[in-house]
């Protein structure tokens, strides 16, 4: 069985053929041209929908799309997606079907992030699970008994903008002090440039003139070089991101969480210290099983998550 995963992003559109058993077949990207206005994404969603369509080997049953912006309990329509301008509410299910021909579902991007690593990636095998998707900002997704939960109306799973101080920085949300405002990557950038200035003899003060170039990789660089102030930057950020989900366990009793996005990449800079600063504040019952795991799949998790979706619903 085939089916076509797309990946919906504000500068790129990814495709995918899916198959069930064996996992992406082919892989394509072309620009997502936004700027252009909604019914221009709408024809460059077919496109991408039509250029993965060309290589199955045969007829897909529907296309899976990860999308930005809240979703709509029943999967066919997205309102207010971020990078996407001129955009509010659309039917993407009717909208791709017109141009395509084929039945389209759509998912939060974050969720079916969690869903391709259920099926296909680190999840693989776990009855339930928490992902993070730790980028520019911080999105998240739940699986619970295999199924993505959704909550009332679609819209669950916002995980970036649990407060852990609520009287702390902003983020892209009106939850000050939201988790996405310490880890997201340009909000963990912020945060560091001031103990940066404090250390002008340190490497890292050479991004001071252009920090727009500075980049968490760039920090995880310094960090395995033994910069002890790109370590301390990476605790502080993963400490706080253990915080967070002390707060995602104790309410949820899913102890399986998976990590991944450019930020996650600084793997256990970050990890490890959100890994023991979750272990002293967990009460003892929800320490038993606790574990954090970084998805290899990258973004191909979104895709394959997507072409799940179309398996399981259309």
């Amino acid at each position: 069985m085939i089916s076509i995963g797309i990946d919906l992003g504000g500068t790129n559109i990814k495709s995918a053929v899916v198959d069930r058993e064996k996992g992406l077949l082919s892989t394509y990207s072309i620009p997502t041209e936004a700027h252009k206005g909604p019914e221009a994404v709408l024809d460059r969603i077919a496109d991408a929908i039509s250029n993965a369509t060309a290589d199955a080997p045969e007829k897909p049953v529907g296309a899976g799309i990860g999308s930005p912006g809240v979703i709509s309990l029943d999967r066919t329509t997205v309102s207010n997606p971020p990078n996407l301008p001129g955009w509010e509410v659309i039917n993407v299910h009717k909208e791709i079907k017109k141009r395509t021909g084929l039945d389209a579902i759509v998912e939060n991007d974050a969720n079916l992030m969690a869903l391709g690593s259920s099926r296909y990636g680190a999840g693989s095998g776990m009855d339930s699970l928490i992902m993070l998707t730790l980028g520019t900002g911080v999105g998240g997704g739940i699986i619970y008994h295999r199924e993505l939960y959704r909550g009332v109306t679609g819209g669950a799973a916002e995980l970036g903008h649990v407060m852990i101080d609520y009287d702390g920085p902003e983020s892209n949300s009106t939850a000050k002090g939201g988790i996405e405002a310490y880890i997201g990557q340009r909000f963990l950038i912020r945060n560091a440039l001031p103990l940066i200035r404090q250390h002008p003899d340190n490497p890292l003060s050479a991004y001071l003139e252009n920090p727009d170039e500075l980049e968490p990789k760039h920090l995880s660089r310094q960090a395995d070089s033994g910069n002890e102030l790109a370590i301390r930057i990476l605790a502080d950020a993963g400490r706080m991101l253990g915080y967070a989900i002390v707060n995602y366990i104790h309410i949820l009793d899913i102890r399986n969480i998976i990590v991944s996005g450019g930020v996650a990449k600084a793997g256990d800079w970050i990890l490890e210290p959100a890994r023991i600063a979750a272990l002293e504040r967990l009460m003892p019952p929800f320490r038993e099983g606790f574990e954090i795991r970084y998805e290899t799949l990258g973004n191909d998790a979104a895709l394959l998550g997507a072409g799940s979706l179309a398996f399981e619903f259309l």
